[in-house]
């Protein structure tokens, strides 16, 4: 089974829902949510915001925050997730922000560097959770790595962590 099939299946026995907004991986997670059928049922939609002006307009990330780290930064990975989570009212919300390549890489964030958010809900409290990650390939293969690895840390949150995933 797929991971994607994986994810959607925990999600549908678990009556949880998702949204997604994606930076670097450009609406893939979204793609290899929406080729399974019936994923209407856990997936409420998602953005590709690669602008800092839509992530700011459509996901409500920071000024500050983008300012201050920069928009391939853990902070604004969860504030990413955070905003999908609550402009959709999805049970969870996934984000990604990276640098795809090949060009836009620094010495502090080469090309490669991904974060992936997560935000959930338990008893009235925000759960933000990052990951930073390092992906070695061309544009397409950083993308590709990027997305299914999303998709892991979904799976991996909703079977390791399911006591965290509550909806408000």
């Amino acid at each position: 089974m797929r991971i994607e099939e994986e994810v959607g299946k925990i999600l549908k026995e678990k009556e949880l829902t998702i949204a997604v907004v994606e930076s670097c991986t450009g609406g893939l997670i979204q793609k290899l949510i929406t080729d399974i059928p019936g994923s209407s049922d856990y997936f409420l939609g998602g953005v590709v915001a690669y602008s800092n002006e839509l992530k700011q307009k459509l996901v409500q990330v920071s000024a500050a925050t983008l300012k201050e780290y920069g928009a391939v930064s853990s902070e604004v990975a969860c504030e990413l997730a955070n905003g999908i989570r609550k402009v959709t009212g999805a049970t969870l919300g996934l984000s990604t922000t990276g640098i795809a390549g090949p060009g836009g890489g620094t010495r502090e964030k080469p090309v490669g560097l991904v974060y992936i958010g997560l935000s959930s809900a338990s008893g009235g409290k925000n759960i933000l959770r990052s990951e930073r990650f390092l992906f070695k390939g061309n544009r397409f293969e950083i993308r590709e790595k990027a997305a299914h690895k999303a998709l892991e840390l979904i799976k991996f949150t909703l079977t390791n962590r399911n006591e965290e995933i509550l909806s408000d």
